[in-house]
């Protein structure tokens, strides 16, 4: 460990890749606006808690264990305390406003009245256009099933997107490191019950350690669950039960060498990766679709894959992955589906969802 402190303090990039430890990552925020930021986290131990309009009422918070994980998952509450409102009782001739009020009694408090079933935080770099879209895409497609079900989303400020070297690709992670916290702060406010990671390198990055520490620097800030780009793809292959995969990504090579790793290290045999190399953090959104198959079809349906997995989460592939599994014959697992199916199976909301690939049909 005092290597690896040696190593922060001297600024040596570290890779993911060569004798990864936890600790290495530096999520400290160094810009004086984000050292002023403070944790929010959501109350899992108080009988009742004051809520944000100042009532004071009863903390119903409920918890189970999540059937993928098996961690225990807790949802807290976000509505026993809401709303605070007031109705007319008065009206004096020829005054606009009422001369008296009466407030509504809220009993046992009303919830969110669009998102009802779960409110869902979401987490991405400020460049990404693509996770919000997939993600309220694939519920609008289902509407009816996934009726009460919404995403708050807060972005990661990206202020040198470009990727189109393996220096670049260290310096946008270091970046992400340092925005990281005042964002799920930011987040925070809006009182989610779970937070996805809509982020998928920083979480494929130093293998199976380098997610499991990623994960666990979330919950303590925030107290919450979190999902993770890495760890919904290890969950869908394994309901699969796919062992030999090819993978897509956008990513330079020293990106596509951490994804490697963290498959490799849970048990997987990566027989190719592709990595599209792409120019920048925004450049990933305009990758059209087909260079994707092309990409599918030529280099990763091989002879003996049992899983095409396709990482980078502004990468535009849902519908793509939708059409070719069906073709091809072998499952597909597009990155923002498996985050968005892992999500909802965590929570104990087991919906099946049309047009959004096997995944969500099947399992």
């Amino acid at each position: 460990m005092e290597q690896n402190k040696r190593a922060r303090l001297e600024n040596v990039r570290v890779d993911g890749i060569t004798d990864f430890e936890r600790g290495q990552r530096d999520f400290a925020p160094s810009a004086p606006s984000n050292t002023d930021s403070t944790a929010i986290r959501a109350d899992f131990t108080s009988a009742e808690k004051e809520y944000t309009n100042g009532v004071l009422a009863a903390n119903r918070w409920r918890s189970h264990r999540g059937s993928l994980t098996g961690e225990i998952v807790r949802i807290p509450d976000v509505d026993s305390g809401y709303p605070k409102s007031v109705f007319p009782t008065k009206w004096e001739d020829g005054q606009a406003l009422p001369a008296s009020v009466q407030s509504f009694d809220i009993q046992d408090g009303y919830p969110d009245q669009n998102e009802f079933r779960m409110k869902f935080g979401v987490i991405i770099p400020s460049t990404n256009t693509t996770v919000e879209y997939d993600f309220w895409n694939m519920v609008m497609l289902n509407r009816e099933a996934c009726k009460g079900i919404g995403f708050h989303t807060s972005g990661i400020l990206i202020d040198s997107p470009k990727l189109a070297t393996d220096e670049d690709m260290l310096n946008f992670l270091a970046m992400f490191r340092k925005q990281l916290f005042t964002t799920v702060d930011r987040l925070m406010t809006a009182e989610p019950q779970y937070i996805i990671m809509g982020m998928s390198l920083e979480t494929f990055f130093g293998g199976w350690e380098g997610n499991k520490e990623l994960k666990e620097e979330l919950s303590v800030r925030t107290g919450l669950n979190i999902a993770t780009g890495a760890e919904a793809c290890k969950a869908s292959l394994k309901k699969f039960g796919a062992k030999r995969i090819t993978v897509l990504t956008p990513y330079q090579e020293i990106g596509d060498r951490n994804v490697v790793k963290f498959f490799s290290e849970i048990g997987f045999e990566v027989l190719r990766i592709a990595g599209l190399k792409c120019g920048s953090a925004t450049d990933i959104a305009h990758v059209p679709e087909a260079w994707c198959e092309k990409v599918v079809r030529e280099n990763l349906c091989v002879p003996g894959v049992d899983a095409i997995v396709q990482c980078g989460t502004n990468l535009s592939f849902v519908p793509l992955a939708e059409r070719l599994e069906q073709e091809l014959g072998i499952p597909i697992i597009a990155i923002n589906v498996a985050c968005l199916w892992f999500s909802l199976r965590e929570v104990g909301i087991d919906v099946k969802l049309n047009g959004c690939t096997r995944l969500f049909r099947e399992h």
